[in-house]
């Protein structure tokens, strides 16, 4: 894919839960910018969720056509709404956290961690169609959106580099 972003860019990506019940496909749609689609939060809710200082995703648009499970069965496949205003699926057997979305909006925050590690590092690459050190940086570059910048911890994730403090969108609450 062609991008004016300075790291290799997937065409698409592929992940999955844990337990490997739930497997999803995201192709990128022409145009998806890799520059701006990454970011992370530090809420509460996402703190609680993944049990981490913050929490990394990246955005795709159009949900409808960009995201798709692979797996047979989606029956392990629970959502759980801690607002009106967003949905988080993950798996009920292993509990991994897939995705973030609105309830009313055209995107899905696939959760990095959840990317197979040939296309975030890399892990098995030819070094043709994937190189040999993956995606990650076009996947993580923090070069999005950094949500409730105000539940930053002092002296710790404040002042880490990856958050960016030069780098993407600083929203002390999300709106």
């Amino acid at each position: 894919m062609a991008s004016s972003f300075p790291f290799p860019t997937p065409k698409f990506i592929e992940g999955g839960c844990l337990c490997g019940a739930l497997r999803y496909r995201v192709d990128f749609p022409e145009g998806h910018d890799f520059s701006t689609a990454s970011g992370t939060c530090q809420c509460t809710q996402c703190r609680k969720q993944t049990s981490s200082l913050f929490l990394i995703t990246h955005t795709v648009r159009p949900a409808s056509t960009a995201f798709r499970f692979t797996s047979l069965s989606t029956s392990t496949l629970k959502h759980y709404s801690p607002t009106a205003r967003a949905e988080r699926g993950f798996c009920s057997d292993c509990g991994s956290l897939l995705y973030w979305r609105p309830t009313e909006g055209s995107h899905i925050c696939v959760t990095v961690g959840t990317i197979d590690p040939l296309y975030l590092f890399g892990q098995g690459a030819d070094g043709k169609e994937i190189p040999q050190g993956g995606f990650g940086m076009a996947l993580t570059s923090g070069g999005g959106h950094h949500l409730f910048c105000s539940n930053e911890i002092p002296g710790v994730t404040d002042r880490f580099p990856f958050l960016g403090r030069e780098r993407g969108t600083r929203f002390p609450e999300d709106d």
